[in-house]
């Protein structure tokens, strides 16, 4: 069911109009014919008068246009602004900008906005810069004026501290405008590069992304796509089947559920656009408007020394059955509330954001409930990026680790992960923000250490009694240790059971990592929320000095 609108927003069928009083609109209509009004006015009131009658006809512009957006299921470019943003709260610059071509003919279709609004205004409270594509002009295409009104805003958004926030609904670079359009998608690239780690950049796909606009979307933070109505590709379905005879559509080549599950391109679904504002406003508000900002604090009702006895039992006895590492997660951190990123791709890995007492902190954890919690080549990359994020912008991590190791296979091993792996190793060690980790029951081999174990500088690690550290699962372990007993057994299955149970109450147990420090402490289910707490609260003034260098070299 579509959301109602908020108060002083129009609901998504209405066409745009202007946000002037009845007062301003009839002294519009007197500047516009002075005969009419009776009076001729002063040279300043006449000026006054045609300066509110140019802003009427750019922000009143496009009532057919925004009759055609309507009828595709799509609002228009000040529409999703002004949905988006707190009521009343943005503020559009250069809505007066115009190309400068005469090619083809532009000369004589000189649109004011040039198929783009910028501005800047407020998400509950806080300061953030916004641009939307406008498909009423030009197809939205991309020229210079249309370029240099996008930078500005990225800019400005750099220089106060900002998050800047892309609408995308735009056919590419506008053709007639030439290599002048390219050059002004590079100096959006440029931004983009120079913006990341400094404002958060969040992308919204609500029509179409493609060619080399796909790029500036590609180097942001996140990207929202709405279902059935953005789309993203670099080459489009008339070239593919020109070049390679293979036909698909729009959608299965590019759109929200190929990126959301597939691709990895994309991080968050909606199936409405305002469905897609909430869930931009949801993140936003665990994220801080810039890296030399803290995450923001939301007071709790929450208790944050609640003890949950379900946890007590969630673990299965066999440990060979899987169980929802969302459920541990959702016990755990404030009021249940966990906002997953990337939830339908690389599904044995969960990454999030939640809180803890108040704070932000992201969440990572395995899921056993699909390939068992292992590592994978998406997963590994999925978990890399998110986790440079949250160190980017001062968010705490915390990891849930259930994990048997890295998904065997040809098709691993051709396709990288001996590399891929490794960003996510190269993300934890980078990372200098307070680090959490809870070992919930299997932590094997290179995954145990790369899922922020003590000796990559977690700064507290804990361990469920539950909790199996070893190289590798008992059966294999004694299958390799054990093989020539085994096969000179009068017994073999017997003695490889046996071996098995001796192995597993040895090794597979968190007590012979905790003897070496190598878990600060083995604790009930049920604490868990505390202690990470208590940790949290410990580290809350945690200092990293880093080795002075330009940047180290992350693998690809």
């Amino acid at each position: 069911m579509a959301k109602a609108p908020r108060p002083g927003i129009p609901p998504a069928g209405a066409e745009d109009r202007p946000r002037l009083s009845d007062g301003d609109l009839k002294a519009t209509a007197a500047g516009a014919n002075g005969a009419a009004a009776g009076t001729p006015g002063s040279v300043t009131e006449r000026k006054i008068n045609l300066l509110r009658k140019r802003r009427y006809d750019a922000v009143q512009r496009g009532g057919a246009a925004a009759r055609v957006q309507h009828r595709k299921g799509k609002l228009t470019a000040r529409e999703r602004i002004e949905r988006l943003l707190d009521p009343g709260s943005f503020v559009e610059i250069d809505v007066f900008a115009m190309h400068r071509s005469t090619n083809f003919g532009m000369g004589e279709k000189r649109i004011r906005g040039d198929g783009v609004i910028t501005g800047w205004g407020t998400v509950d409270g806080r300061q953030v810069f916004v641009f939307s594509h406008d498909a009423s002009v030009f197809g939205g295409s991309l020229g210079e004026v249309f370029a240099e009104k996008v930078t500005k805003i990225m800019d400005l958004a750099v220089q106060t501290g900002a998050p800047c926030i892309g609408v995308n609904d735009s056919g590419g670079a506008r053709i007639q405008e030439g290599v002048v359009s390219l050059a002004g998608y590079a100096e959006i690239f440029y931004r983009n590069v120079w913006s990341s780690g400094v404002i958060p950049q969040l992308s919204l796909i609500v029509g179409p992304c493609t060619g080399g606009a796909v790029y500036s979307p590609a180097m942001t933070d996140f990207i929202f796509m709405v279902r059935r109505v953005g789309y993203m590709f670099i080459t489009g379905p008339d070239v593919i089947k020109v070049t390679t005879g293979e036909e698909v559509t729009q959608e299965e080549l590019g759109g929200s559920d190929v990126h959301n599950r597939r691709s990895g391109v994309a991080h968050f679904i909606a199936d409405a656009e305002d469905e897609a504002f909430a869930q931009i406003r949801e993140l936003l508000s665990y994220l801080p408007s810039n890296n030399r900002e803290q995450p923001p604090h939301r007071p709790t009702l929450d208790d944050p020394q609640r003890a949950d006895p379900e946890l007590q039992s969630i673990i299965p006895d066999n440990p060979n059955h899987p169980y929802d590492m969302r459920a541990v997660i959702s016990r755990v951190v404030d009021e249940a509330r966990f906002l997953e990123v990337m939830p339908y791709h690389a599904e044995n890995l969960i990454t999030g954001f939640a809180r803890l007492d108040g704070h932000p902190v992201g969440i990572v954890g395995n899921q056993p409930r699909v390939l068992a919690g292992a590592l994978d080549i998406e997963a590994s990359i999925k978990g890399a990026r998110f986790v440079r994020f949250c160190d980017s912008f001062n968010i705490p991590l915390v990891t849930f680790v259930d994990v048997p190791g890295f998904l065997p296979g040809t098709a691993q091993e051709y396709g990288g992960i001996i590399r891929h792996g490794a960003k996510l190793l190269y993300a934890y060690c980078e990372a200098t923000v307070p680090k959490l980790t809870v070992i919930t029951r299997k932590a094997y081999g290179g995954a145990y250490d790369v899922m922020c174990s003590k000796h990559i500088r977690a700064d507290y690690n804990v361990a469920w009694p539950t909790a199996e550290i070893a190289v590798m699962g008992p059966q294999g372990a004694v299958n390799i240790i054990f093989r020539r007993e085994i096969a000179q057994a009068a017994d073999p299955a017997a003695k490889a059971a046996q071996l098995i149970e001796d192995y597993r109450e040895q090794f597979a147990n968190p007590y012979y990592a905790a003897e070496r420090g190598y878990v600060d402490d083995v604790i009930e289910p049920k604490q868990t929320r505390a202690v990470l707490v208590n940790a949290l609260r410990m580290t809350a003034t945690k200092q990293v000095e880093r080795p002075r260098r330009k940047h180290g070299n992350i693998p690809l």
